[in-house]
């Protein structure tokens, strides 16, 4: 199993009434929840950590993962409400403001941290789960309990305008970059960082995997680099493509047997790039229709 540890969440999505008004629609949502959704849908046996509640838009969360083929067993829930993200777009670019303050998913703590069975081959985080405490610390501190144990994939996906506490915040992600298998990062979180993708790779990550819009995305490991370029696609908005493209590359992964951390990374270059072109195609059907809807195996 690929456990995404992190954030689920309700995205109210801008919308019209039948009487022209404006108005918001809402839609399950995050983006670790969305990559264990892609995960489900693309085959792979997926599973969701992370704070989920009792409330009417927990048991909505709850029924998006189940229809999606996702165990939220080891998920903790509470009668804390779910957090709630009103989404505006422009030009196909989504903007969010956040109503978090209190929740099932940012109030999660160490003490909520699941036991895992040996099926669990991999962890992913990422999001902004990883910015507020103390639901940050909690993912953090499972990333460095699991450690060499399980393969750990972590997406930063910065967003420098949610970040309260900088210096705690640079820490946390320095730490848990550390412990990463893979790590997958765009050219704004490398700057904002002040890394490299080489630097990653001599810190101990065995493949960065660096996106770079329209122009496709560089693999990177210690032996060298490959682009995989960007499909040509109709794009309706891009929410959620970044969530699927991290797991149609750990589905990819996992097809080919490199959801082991020796295996991952004795394996050249050459045999990385089928999971790298898996998830640039899931990505692509994403963008192509409108919110995080990510395609089923069945669509690829």
């Amino acid at each position: 199993m690929i456990l995404c540890c992190g954030e689920s969440l309700i995205d109210m999505l801008p919308r019209e009434t039948m009487a022209g008004e404006p108005a918001f629609a809402p839609y399950s949502g995050g983006a670790v929840f969305n990559t264990a959704i892609a995960l489900g849908r693309l085959g792979a046996p997926s599973g969701y950590f992370g704070g989920l509640s009792t409330d009417l838009f927990g048991r909505m969360l709850e029924a998006a993962l189940t229809q999606s083929r996702v165990d939220a067993r080891t998920a903790a829930r509470s009668d804390r409400p779910t957090t709630l993200a009103f989404v505006t777009l422009t030009d196909g670019q989504a903007q969010y403001a956040f109503y978090d303050e209190a929740t099932a998913g940012r109030m999660l703590t160490e003490a909520d941290l699941p036991v895992l069975e040996d099926t669990v081959q991999a962890l992913f985080f990422g999001g902004i789960s990883l910015v507020a405490e103390p639901a940050a610390d909690a993912y953090a501190a499972l990333a460095a309990r699991e450690d060499g144990r399980r393969l750990v994939m972590v997406d930063p996906n910065v967003r420098p305008g949610f970040v309260r506490d900088e210096a705690r915040y640079r820490a946390r992600l320095s730490a848990m970059l550390r412990a990463a298998d893979v790590v997958k990062v765009s050219d704004e979180d490398l700057s904002w960082l002040g890394t490299d993708a080489d630097t990653l790779i001599e810190d101990g990550t065995a493949l960065v995997l660096v996106t770079r819009g329209a122009e496709g995305v560089d693999a990177i490991t210690a032996q060298g680099s490959a682009r995989v370029p960007a499909m040509q696609v109709s794009v309706v908005d891009t929410v959620g493509a970044g969530d699927t493209f991290n797991a149609g590359l750990l589905v990819g992964l996992w097809r080919g047997d490199l959801l082991r951390r020796d295996a991952l990374r004795a394996a050249p270059l050459d045999a990385l790039l089928p999971a790298v072109t898996l998830g640039v195609r899931a990505a692509a059907v994403t963008v192509s229709r409108a919110g995080a809807n990510p395609p089923w195996e069945t669509e690829l």
